[in-house]
């Protein structure tokens, strides 16, 4: 099958080959050595702690929120 990359960077793939449903999450992969991106489905009752383990950046690099809110200025 081949798919074509239109004007706006988007692929689409036919509800015949490949259906789906709003929401549905998936994971892609690039692959070097066969130069092609793999689309995985994410199962709806993924367990996020295990999606959370495979994130590369540790939650200690991750910079902290403000613990005050924005103060509006005025205008």
């Amino acid at each position: 099958m081949m798919v074509t990359m239109d004007s706006k960077r988007r692929l689409t793939v036919s509800a015949s080959l490949a259906p789906a449903a709003p929401g549905d999450a998936f994971r892609s992969v690039f692959d070097a050595e066969e130069g092609e991106i793999v689309f995985r489905r994410i199962s709806p009752a993924a367990d996020w702690l295990s999606v959370m383990a495979e994130c590369p950046v540790r939650m200690d690099e991750i910079p902290r929120r403000r613990r005050e809110p924005s103060k509006r200025r005025a205008l």
